[in-house]
């Protein structure tokens, strides 16, 4: 199958992760670039964040013109994690390939546990919300309300706990060279209480600056990059990141988190058996 082929289909997995997962770029991106394309390490982490950047960017603009992104938490986020990322992306070029590898596996591992955990949880708060509105009284009321998940801000306390957890997931990208999206989402569905659709549209924003934020100390390993490989790959991930906005609007966000731990866990266990053999 030739180069072309695997890339435009690569490509558009990546993009249909990204617009209805609001994340996974990376992360099937950098396996594809490596073990279909013949990319080296580097050159694949810097090519995956260059084709996520654009594919975001897209997707972000579909999910803002329906509402989707929470703009005060996401520029938080964003905010925090530009220097960490910066730095981190300096870093990365010195340690050993497999350790990174490893790395990732680890926190993808942990990235889709997350969203698991969340998932049982919602499931006990929607019960707990149901039981309280077949009360009449207003105590009972008064705890419904206080279940709900669809309110239009997070918490008080958010906005401190966006920017100390974007520090961290901006130090990740830059390590790991992804978006952040796989931690993004689970982070403010299970931390902040987001709704799936508002975590995706949010972490859109996140990834496409964490992802520009990276590039800028990546500049030794963006030269000589193959471009007849890049350019269809992030087309037809931009084309593919539409129909996952679509994808999302139809799907439950119950089932978008069991995809999205599911996927998360497979590529995990495929990454650590390669960086332990």
């Amino acid at each position: 199958m030739s180069a072309l082929i695997l890339a435009l289909a690569a490509g558009a997995a990546v993009g249909l992760a990204l617009g209805a997962l609001g994340g996974g770029g990376s992360v099937l991106a950098v396996p594809a670039l490596i073990y279909l394309l013949g990319f080296t390490p580097a050159a694949a982490t810097t090519a995956s964040l260059l084709i996520v950047a654009a594919t975001s960017a897209t997707a972000l603009y579909a999910h803002a013109r329906a509402g989707n992104v929470r703009w005060r938490t996401g520029a938080l986020f964003a905010a925090s994690g530009l220097l960490p990322a910066a730095a981190a992306g300096a870093v990365a070029a010195h340690l050993p390939q497999r350790a990174l590898t490893a790395a990732f596996a680890a926190i993808a591992t942990l990235a889709a546990v997350m969203m698991l955990l969340g998932t049982r949880e919602r499931r006990t708060d929607n019960a707990r919300t149901d039981d309280a509105r077949s009360d009449d009284t207003r105590a009972d009321n008064a705890r419904s309300d206080d279940t709900r998940a669809d309110a239009p801000e997070p918490p008080r306390r958010a906005p401190a706990r966006a920017a100390g957890t974007g520090a961290g997931l901006g130090a990740l990208t830059g390590l790991l060279g992804v978006g952040g999206g796989f931690l993004v989402v689970p982070t403010l569905v299970a931390v902040l209480a987001f709704e799936m659709q508002a975590a995706v549209g949010t972490s859109l924003l996140v990834i496409t600056t964490n992802s520009l934020a990276s590039l800028l100390t990546r500049g030794a390993t963006a030269s000589g990059l193959d471009w007849s490989v890049i350019a269809p790959f992030a087309a037809t991930a931009i084309l593919g990141a539409w129909d996952g906005k679509r994808l999302a609007a139809k799907v439950s966000g119950t089932a978008l988190r069991r995809t999205f731990a599911v996927a998360l866990l497979a590529v995990a266990a495929f990454m650590l058996v390669d960086a332990l053999t």
